[in-house]
């Protein structure tokens, strides 16, 4: 399993739509993404923490490689 990146809640916003999920809404600093029955927030930072980035991806369904590919490529 590669490292997570260190990256901002826009680019983790940008990856996931690449994977087929919306944006429902906007509240503050978080975006409710969904696919599905599959929704997840994501905060809105400067700089997401990796355990925070992990639950993102738990919650999404997406394994860490899968993500990690889709954000370098």
């Amino acid at each position: 399993m590669p490292k997570l990146p260190r990256i901002s809640g826009g680019e983790c916003v940008a990856v996931l739509q690449r994977f087929g999920f919306v944006q429902v809404r906007k509240r503050g600093s978080h975006v409710l993404m969904r696919r599905g029955a599959k929704g997840c927030p994501v905060p809105l930072h400067r700089e997401l923490k990796v355990g925070t980035l992990g639950g993102i991806l738990r919650q999404a369904g997406i394994d860490a490689d899968e993500f990690v590919t889709a954000w370098k490529g």
